[in-house]
């Protein structure tokens, strides 16, 4: 069984789907839903479907022998962000050597590093008038959405699009794409 800890920072939709992906698996449990923010409604979502959450602050995030042993403690064996904003710390990296996994709401390397997040991507994608956009699916690496790409998925713009058309879109690719990506790198695993 693997056990799997999804890292998040705010209203956790894409945590909940993955959450609902797994719920019949056999082989992939999730184990655990970790937030920087004591008031990110992932949590909400994480007790209505039974799934145990624990707040690690930002700081706290940044000290080893706070988050290690929680992960013990859950068997985690393997870490998804999903929307989880502060820099993975490079311990926790080595921890989970390729074990971590982010969704970036872009077409890496565009718009990505430091920054950018959320709207920030999606008004950096509108702003260079891309006529597509897309998310990937990265490891995570020291550097900041620079890991290895695992997979991308993209969807047209048009001139019309605005930051929050662009957004929905975006978020169209994460539901349908995210689990069974995820799926299909915990199958090798298991």
């Amino acid at each position: 069984m693997l056990n799997v800890a999804i890292f998040v920072s705010g209203s956790g939709t894409n945590c909940e789907n993955i959450i609902r992906y797994f719920s019949g698996s056999e082989s992939v449990h999730i184990s655990l839903v970790v937030s920087n923010r004591p008031d990110a409604y992932a949590l909400v979502r994480a007790e209505k479907l039974g799934v145990p959450s624990v707040v690690i602050t930002k700081a706290q995030l940044c000290n080893p022998e706070e988050v290690i042993p929680v992960m013990e403690r859950y068997q985690i064996g393997f870490i998804v962000l999903a929307g989880f904003l502060p820099l993975v710390p490079d311990y926790l990296i080595d921890a989970f050597p390729r074990r971590i996994v982010n969704i970036h709401p872009a077409l890496l390397p565009k718009h990505g590093g430091k920054g950018m997040w959320g709207h920030h991507v999606h008004e950096a994608v509108k702003a260079a008038g891309d006529t597509e956009t897309g998310i990937t699916i990265h490891y995570v690496t020291p550097v900041c959405d620079g890991g290895e790409i695992i997979a991308q998925f993209s969807t047209p713009l048009v001139a019309e699009d605005t930051p929050e058309t662009i957004a929905d879109k975006v978020h169209l690719l994460e539901m349908r794409h995210f689990p069974s990506v995820l799926n299909d790198l915990f199958y090798e695993l298991v």
